[in-house]
């Protein structure tokens, strides 16, 4: 190969010592005369075309053409691409390489036009002469048993870059026939020549005038994309990744004609979604471990090409090919122009999510339901794309059969897809999303229908209306609820309002009912001395939990601070002395309170993923929220409840069942270190009850820690 450099070196320099256009001219048509003297002269139809002088050729060929333009200038059209264009080369070389005459023939014949189309500096896609092979030659692409998919992923990395350049060629290359006819090189030259001329008018006849999808010309089996979507299957990483990035670079073409003849003339979206459903129906969802597949990270598309070999888990590995692909189609939909990246996420909810998430979330199989709603979680949480974003929400909140039975699935019978139904609600808390608080809450909220009529903002202190229990009363006066016991030597941690460091001090004296440190201390108040076990090991004190709670209320800040939320409450609904319909306070919070009522009975895990789900809806800065959560004073309508009055319930239950325990402290601080993996031989006795006390008291200092956060600076 270095010797055919000297003698292409040799060449060229012997060509500058004379007329360039004439010498040049003459060499180029000697070497293309080579090429078919070998096809006339030969007799041996096995010989490989390497061990031939085709390659030689053909590379002096493109430097005379290379040398030619850099000469004339882009704007000249020289008379070696004159005779390329008029002879039709390019088609002879492509029925060359179809024939893979000599053996190999093919992979020249792709190296050539590579080269030639990443080397030119003149806009070729354009001409007829050239993307009418530039066709034909993709269609020999992603054939079985290839042996030049190398070759291939290079060639259609370079037209795809070529297009990125030249967006209008698009429709050249796709074979759309609807279109204006392609733009001739005379249109843009100051001194057109007559011989291009001839072979840059011709043009597809348009069969109809319609532009309407139905009579768009679809992509074929055949087409650029299709050739695309199989080569990025390949096992071969480099062949793959090329792949990956010519979709990436056709999908980011910013001309909204692009976008469109992309949208209605393409089956880019099926073929897209398509990938996912089949990688889908790969996982094994009966062998999957849900834990693993809702904490899945994040697998960059790319990261595929540059990790190690795969691990020894097939299920592993079909999990990873399913996150890489989903988190390419986010990318995809994410650079896409707004009309193709519409339909893109239609398809992915279309194909993916109603044709086949939702049948299996509505399965008989407990499995395969857990797998489904798990594999849900980790995606809401990995999609970045506002566009899949939508769909997804629509897909999850705005089905109305589909919606009753997510939420409806937080208090399922199975802990496993209640665990997995509370995980899918809290990562559709944390999307940028406007919808899923107006629909899961705030819908239900704005009339503001759990007051009671007969006050006018809930400023006073109650306890009669907290609770349509007829107990209710006997639990504000209940010794245990009781400030008197909050003394100096109470085992509770100081409150922030509190001027004294020490874990021991008193709780200030509120400033009134309803006041900024009434209301974080009646958090912390809540639950009782006699079962507050945290201090007992000497953790971290409250400024942990203020810590925690200022990171998740910035994040929900951050979340809505461009959803034009009021800052102040809508007004109360108008006293009347008819009869007031009962409030629904809705589906989700309906099963959160109906679940944090069940806390002491319920597995660790699930209770600390309750109170995560009602912790970040404490935390979003919107009135509604913060009076009906975390307001301890509010006048409740009658049978209505509020985050607050179902705690008291709680707390009551509380006390009655430690009755029947032994020893609790020792008890309640031997569960907390076997929590902390500190104590490993704890008895199995009353374990439930117990870790379900430790959850409470720290769910109340998290209240507590939100709600002190949530407070204007100057009254901190």
């Amino acid at each position: 190969m270095e010797t055919f450099n000297k003698l292409t070196s040799m060449l060229l320099h012997a060509l500058e010592t004379r007329e360039p256009t004439v010498d040049l001219m003459d060499s180029f048509v000697d070497h293309w005369k080579s090429i078919t003297n070998y096809y006339i002269s030969t007799t041996d139809d096995n010989r490989p075309v390497k061990q031939t002088d085709i390659p030689w050729h053909l590379k002096q060929m493109l430097d005379i053409l290379v040398y030619e333009e850099r000469e004339q200038g882009v704007e000249q059209t020289g008379p070696c691409v004159e005779y390329l264009l008029q002879h039709k080369l390019l088609e002879t070389l492509c029925t060359l390489g179809k024939a893979q005459y000599p053996p190999g023939m093919v992979q020249q014949v792709l190296v050539f036009f590579t080269q030639l189309l990443s080397q030119m500096q003149k806009p070729l896609l354009e001409l007829v002469s050239v993307y009418k092979p530039v066709q034909k030659l993709i269609r020999l692409c992603a054939l079985p048993a290839s042996k030049s998919e190398k070759e291939e992923a290079q060639f259609l990395l370079v037209v795809c870059s070529k297009i990125k350049q030249d967006p209008h060629t698009l429709r050249y290359i796709l074979e759309i026939i609807n279109q204006p006819a392609a733009k001739t090189p005379a249109s843009d030259q100051s001194q057109p020549h007559t011989q291009a001329s001839n072979h840059t008018t011709e043009q597809p006849t348009p069969s109809s005038q319609s532009e309407s999808p139905s009579c768009s010309a679809v992509q074929s089996e055949s087409g650029l994309l299709s050739v695309l979507m199989q080569l990025q299957k390949s096992p071969r990483a480099t062949v793959s990744l090329k792949a990956h990035e010519s979709l990436l670079l056709l999908c980011g073409l910013q001309s909204t004609s692009s976008g469109e003849m992309l949208r209605d003339q393409t089956q880019l979206g099926e073929l897209l979604a398509g990938r996912l459903q089949e990688l889908y129906s790969l996982l094994p969802l009966e062998g999957l471990d849900p834990g693993e597949v809702r904490s899945w990270p994040q697998t960059a598309w790319s990261s595929q090409f540059s990790s190690d070999p795969k691990s020894a888990s097939p299920a592993s590995d079909h999990m990873t090919n399913f996150f890489s692909w989903l988190d390419f189609l986010d990318q995809l939909t994410r650079d896409a122009p707004q009309v193709l990246a519409l339909k893109l996420a239609q398809c992915f909810n279309q194909l993916w999510l109603l044709d086949v998430v939702q049948p299996q979330l509505q399965h008989t199989s407990e499995q395969v339901v857990l797998v489904s709603t798990s594999l849900l979680c980790a995606v809401v949480r990995l999609i970045q794309s506002s566009f899949l974003l939508d769909q997804l929400v629509h897909f999850l909140l705005r089905t109305p059969t589909l919606t009753h039975l997510l939420l409806q699935r937080c208090d399922h019978i199975s802990d496993q897809i209640s665990m997995a139904s509370l995980c899918l609600m809290e990562e559709l808390l944390q999307k940028p999303h406007r919808d899923i608080l107006d629909v899961l809450v705030l819908n239900f909220l704005e009339s503001r229908g759990y007051l009671s009529a007969s006050t006018s903002g809930g400023e006073e202190r109650h306890a009669e209306s907290s609770e349509a229990n007829e107990d209710s009363d006997d639990l504000e006066e209940d010794p245990f609820f009781s400030d008197s016991l909050l003394s100096s030597d109470s085992q509770l941690l100081p409150s922030p309002f509190s001027s004294s460091s020490s874990s021991s001090s008193a709780l200030p004296s509120p400033s009134g009912p309803g006041s900024p440190a009434d209301v974080v201390n009646s958090f912390l108040c809540l639950v009782p001395v006699q079962v507050r076990s945290a201090q007992l090991l000497q953790e971290g004190g409250y400024e942990s939990y203020v810590h925690d709670a200022h990171t998740l209320v910035t994040d929900c800040e951050s979340l809505s601070q461009s959803w034009d939320w009021p800052l102040s409450l809508p007004p109360a609904p108008p006293s009347s002395s008819g009869e007031v319909e009962d409030f629904f306070e809705g589906q989700l919070l309906g099963v959160l309170f109906d679940r944090l009522g069940r806390v002491l009975e319920q597995p660790y895990e699930l209770n600390l993923q309750l109170t995560a789900v009602l912790s970040r809806l404490s935390s979003f800065n919107h009135p509604l929220l913060h009076e009906y959560l975390l307001n301890p004073y509010i006048h409740l309508s009658h049978c209505s409840r509020s985050l607050f009055s179902v705690l008291i319930r709680l707390m009551g239950e509380l006390m009655q069942r430690i009755q029947h325990v032994s020893n609790l402290t020792d008890r309640l601080l031997n569960a907390r270190r076997h929590l902390l993996g500190l104590e490993h031989n704890t008895g199995l006795e009353h374990q439930t009850l117990l870790r379900g006390i430790i959850v409470l008291e720290e769910f109340c200092k998290e209240l507590a820690a939100i709600t002190f956060v949530k407070l204007p600076l100057e009254q901190q």
